[in-house]
């Protein structure tokens, strides 16, 4: 394994799109979704503990989730789990990791991935990755994998990528689109030649940094300033410092979308990103009438094309309806059209505003 490749696994998220199985207190990426006897953080680390050196591996995650990410995963240095002081999006997220590594190593070469995404296919995955370290060892590039969308998604960002190659299967970005609405969306897919940002980026710590200094540069200079007492003992401290001057930005928006060196790599390794329950029902085995069921006591009649999440405790009979989201847990039951599921953010907001914290 090559000592400059190294992983930050993004794993700070509340998950809000998949409640009310994914809570505040512990969201999806600590949960085993798909039942295989694994959380999604879990998963993830054994993805890229095959090709990146174990010590190379980081969880960036929230304070508040270090203990579940050292009960989940106790393989890993717990000095590698970096804890953000407060919420500010990827961008900062990114940031952190990568001025912390360029002060152990400037050669690094880094993958940025959330800790909630599914990939079933491992070997071309592996292969994708280290074909992206190999170009962004020789070319001073921000990569982005990219998946052939099969729907107008408004959940993910979109990328239009040049006719001709840069190295082999490797795209120079026309345009990178942030999450589009969904008439964008549309003609994106009758274009034919927009790509789905899968989120998992690759890059040259020193590259990403200079671009958050061109593009980035109050949120750089906060970073710089501190860079020093990085990987000290006033690490977090400094980082104390650093959080509150932060913009809430994502890397998306924030670079992805201005730099002029972003490529993408063309790919196909059975990617979701498992960010809504449409994602996790496209995912799951279906019966005869197109119902994907969780649980061990879900009795469906008459009714088709449904989503149904529920624990093993109760039993739910369903009947009649067509291409819901019907989820139930010990204090919240959900009921949602499919096609609305992108709102389901906006429902917790209003219950947060109504009902306060106890549900979330």
């Amino acid at each position: 394994m090559n000592k400059n490749h190294y992983i930050a696994i993004m794993a700070g998220g509340i998950g809000s799109r998949f409640w009310p199985m994914s809570r505040t207190d512990f969201p999806k990426q600590f949960l085993d979704i798909l039942n295989i006897g694994r959380t999604l953080i879990q998963a993830t680390y054994d993805r890229f503990a095959k090709f990146i050196p174990a010590e190379n591996i980081y969880i960036v995650t929230s304070l508040q989730y270090k203990e579940i990410v050292i009960n989940q995963l106790p393989e890993i240095n717990p000095d590698n789990i970096l804890c953000e002081p407060s919420r500010k999006n990827t961008a900062a997220c990114i940031a952190y990791i990568s001025y912390k590594l360029m002060q152990l190593n400037p050669n690094a070469n880094l993958i940025c991935a959330p800790a909630d995404h599914l990939i079933t296919e491992r070997d071309s995955f592996k292969k994708t990755c280290e074909d992206a370290l190999h170009f962004t060892s020789h070319v001073k590039a921000l990569v982005t994998l990219g998946i052939k969308p099969n729907h107008p998604n408004t959940g993910y960002g979109y990328i239009q990528y040049e006719s001709f190659a840069a190295s082999e299967n490797v795209f120079k970005v026309k345009i990178f689109t942030e999450k589009p609405d969904l008439e964008l969306a549309k003609t994106f897919i009758t274009s034919g030649d927009f790509l789905w940002n899968a989120g998992i980026f690759v890059w040259q710590v020193k590259n990403i940094i200079k671009a958050f200094e061109l593009l980035l540069p109050e949120m750089h200079e906060v970073f710089d300033i501190e860079k020093n007492l990085f990987n000290t003992e006033k690490e977090a401290e400094a980082l104390e410092r650093i959080y509150p001057q932060c913009v809430n930005i994502s890397i998306d928006y924030g670079i992805m979308e201005k730099a002029e060196n972003v490529y993408v790599i063309p790919s196909d390794f059975g990617w979701s990103d498992l960010g809504t329950w449409k994602s996790t029902y496209d995912t799951i085995e279906k019966d005869y009438l197109g119902n994907a069921v969780t649980g061990e006591n879900v009795v469906v009649i008459d009714a088709t094309k449904n989503m149904v999440h529920a624990g093993n405790n109760k039993l739910l009979v369903l009947q009649g309806l067509d291409d819901f989201i019907v989820v139930d847990t010990n204090d919240v039951l959900l009921i949602c059209k499919k096609e609305k599921e992108q709102e389901i953010k906006e429902y917790v907001a209003e219950i947060k505003r109504s009902k306060g914290d106890k549900f979330l």
